[in-house]
């Protein structure tokens, strides 16, 4: 460090030394007197030499004087040694089928791949927040259509066809993707869209489940829909099975709106929309709606927890342990091990939805690459999967 040749040191110790004097209430007698004209010639000089050596630093730098680059590699080494230690880490790959992990390694290797958290975004929290507002929007042209249900209420489908496909140019045998959004999610979900990109690459074709109630879609009945009732799911791959009947076919699902002059006939609004909390809103609306006694039975009934045993198609999971909505204390893992069919890929960050990765996390995810990957290995090497 280098030293300014005025600055007295003697000086330093004067002004100390009469401060906590004058801290003491010293009655004013002339020695008090003559120690504060001390004390105002000591300031002078002391500001007058600090002046100076403020002039000699200022122009330097911080970094010129080789301080501040010190502190610099210091607190980096020091963030790197952390982060490459606790916060880039390899997923949990739980699977009760040896060969439902073998597969998985062999044709989805980023499952077993370490995860590189963006390094200034890392937390759960943070990455669920900057999520939508970070990776960029892409173009998409989809195809809507509005098909009926047996209540008299009506699903918006957004078609991405891909009618360009060079691997797939047979529209009958084309690979089709049902895509279900998240909570209120929809259609121009960033998560969606890049999801899009990521099979047009691979000549695939997507269609885009909208709920009830949202993307713009006028709500036909006074009701929308929840995480426990899958009427209107099952009418929607009934109608994709009767177009594209000779298509391979699979689904991908995000996470988990709504108009209010047909609900108001059925529910209090104004005391719905006053709810703060998830609870409070499924406690007055959704658990009223479809008929349960109490919001505890809805969750019940809508856990996966309890369905895990009976899925018998691969499904595989994705999901971080500091997820704000699903965390690593809530995922059913043992459960999970008792099926063949079913693999977890854990994360020990990435939030909800998250998943940022690299210093600037606009065009891909880690949840795309494993999208991607996942959905290449299921339509390209189904008979493995299959078999198992």
């Amino acid at each position: 460090m280098r030293r300014c040749p005025a600055l007295h040191r003697r000086a330093l110790r004067r002004v100390c030394v009469c401060v906590c004097v004058c801290v003491c209430c010293i009655p004013p007698t002339s020695a008090a007197f003559a120690a504060m004209r001390l004390l105002e010639t000591d300031l002078q000089v002391l500001t007058r030499e600090l002046s100076l050596y403020l002039e000699i630093q200022v122009p330097v730098g911080l970094f010129g004087s080789g301080v501040g680059w010190s502190l610099v590699l210091g607190f980096t080494a020091a963030f790197a040694c952390y982060y490459l230690s606790s916060i880039a880490k390899k997923p949990q790959l739980v699977t009760g089928s040896e060969s439902f992990s073998c597969f998985l390694q062999e044709h989805c290797p980023v499952v077993t791949e370490t995860y590189y958290p963006t390094v200034w975004c890392w937390e759960g929290r943070v990455q669920t927040l900057l999520r939508p507002f970070i990776t960029s929007r892409l173009p998409v042209e989809y195809r809507n259509e509005l098909i009926k249900t047996t209540d008299g209420g009506q699903i918006s489908l957004d078609w991405f066809d891909n009618n360009d496909s060079i691997c797939f140019p047979d529209a009958s045998t084309r690979p089709t993707i049902l895509l279900l959004p998240g909570l209120t999610g929809t259609s121009k979900e960033s998560y969606i869209l890049h999801m899009i990109q990521q099979s047009e690459m691979l000549g695939y074709r997507c269609v885009v489940f909208n709920n009830r109630g949202t993307a713009g879609e006028t709500l036909l009945t006074p009701r929308t829909y929840c995480a426990a009732n899958t009427q209107d799911l099952e009418a929607v791959i009934h109608h994709i099975h009767n177009i594209h009947a000779s298509a391979p076919f699979m689904a991908a699902g995000v996470s988990m709106g709504g108009h209010r002059q047909k609900l108001e006939k059925l529910f209090d609004m104004n005391l719905v929309m006053k709810a703060k909390t998830i609870r409070e809103f499924d406690k007055q609306f959704t658990s009223v709606m479809f008929g349960y006694r109490t919001v505890d039975d809805y969750y019940v009934d809508a856990s996966p927890y309890c369905k895990l045993k009976s899925i018998g198609i691969p499904v595989l999971c994705l999901n971080s342990l500091d997820d704000v909505f699903s965390p690593g204390h809530a995922i059913p893992i043992e459960t999970a091990k008792q099926n063949p069919n079913v693999a977890l890929v854990l994360t020990s960050y990435g939030g909800h939805i998250g998943f940022l990765e690299g210093m600037w996390p606009r065009k891909c995810t880690y949840m795309d690459r494993v999208f991607k990957q996942f959905v290449q290995a299921v339509f390209e090497h189904g008979n493995k999967i299959c078999s198992m």
